[in-house]
């Protein structure tokens, strides 16, 4: 019994610690059963967990954040809008600290309150990885940016982060390709799995609308590219009736001097070639109004498409400073 008593300090420190080190290593659990344990997600943020089809797992690390998906000013009093960039769609504030996503009404916008939820998620995925997981995935997402990716407005938005932050563009990239990116290698595809039922369904989010901004961006390069041909007709058009009506102005004060001098048959001569250049001159004036019509019809046309445009961009600007421009 003494050798009892002696020994019971050290079970007691014993146990200690084998509790200590068993919490360490499940601490992850237990606080993210503290994070979730009163959280209801509504029925929006469930909605974008199932449309972007989140398997248990990352549901779970979506949950954990209690993700909110909110209007302007408190989005604005969440989530930091870098000034000068593109303004921000969501933001993941550290573990377990909250997801925040902004509302976007535009219903030609549909998706991006999809992607920007599975883009948040990622960062928490990411964060959870071990030293020697993400090491080998920063290798493969590094490989794939540098020799695979191919859609100019990814890269143009991967190159933004090399700037304004350069020490997470790898964790940029494994939430962006994760997300916006079809046809990865499949290794990274494999990974991705454990997050997505379907990542194509996530992807196709992102190309719908995506699609929308590209789409016109395209028409107004078209339009752009037809408005200068017509401009450069016009301008020629304009440059050869001043060069014609000159010649005409030389021939009509020819014929006055003809007829004042009584020179009847040299005036009856050149009234005909007179008359031709008239027609002509008056020919080439109606096709260089039609081109003017022409050109202001599709200036019109292009100027409602930018209008799109523009208003498709303030849908998704989060900016507080920007409301008021609207």
């Amino acid at each position: 019994m003494r050798f009892l008593r002696r020994l019971g300090p050290y079970l007691l420190l014993v146990f200690i610690i084998a509790t200590g080190i068993v919490l360490w290593f499940a601490h992850d659990n237990l606080f993210d059963w503290i994070a979730q344990r009163d959280y209801q997600p509504s029925s929006q943020i469930q909605q974008l967990a199932a449309d972007t089809g989140m398997t248990p797992k990352s549901r779970h690390l979506f949950y954990i954040n209690r993700p909110i998906l909110e209007g302007k000013d408190s989005f604005n009093a969440h989530c930091v809008n870098p000034p000068d960039q593109v303004s921000t769609l969501g933001c993941f504030t550290g573990n377990r600290m909250g997801i925040y996503i902004y509302h976007v009404t535009d219903p030609r916008l549909f998706g991006v309150e999809q992607v920007t939820a599975a883009h948040e998620m990622l960062h928490q995925a990411y964060l959870r990885l071990n030293k020697t997981d993400k090491t080998h995935i920063d290798t493969l997402l590094q490989d794939f940016y540098d020799h695979g990716l191919s859609d100019q407005t990814v890269k143009d938005q991967l190159q933004s982060y090399t700037t304004s932050e350069p020490g997470q563009l790898v964790n940029e990239m494994h939430s962006i390709l994760g997300t916006e990116i079809a046809g990865l290698p499949p290794e990274l595809e494999n990974y991705y799995s454990q997050y997505f039922v379907s990542r194509a369904k996530v992807v196709q989010y992102y190309t719908k609308y995506q699609g929308e901004f590209n789409q016109r961006n395209q028409q107004i390069k078209d339009y752009d590219t037809q408005l200068d041909l017509l401009k450069s007709q016009i301008e020629n058009n304009k440059k050869d009736l001043d060069s014609r009506e000159k010649t005409l102005q030389d021939q009509r004060g020819q014929l006055n001097a003809y007829r004042n001098s009584n020179q009847i048959a040299e005036y009856n001569s050149a009234v005909p070639g007179y008359n031709a250049l008239v027609e002509t001159y008056r020919s080439e004036v109606n096709e260089t109004n039609r081109l003017i019509v022409q050109y202001n019809d599709l200036l019109n046309t292009r100027n409602s498409i930018a209008v799109q445009e523009r208003q498709l961009q303030q849908a998704l600007d989060s900016r507080i400073d920007n409301a008021s421009k609207q």
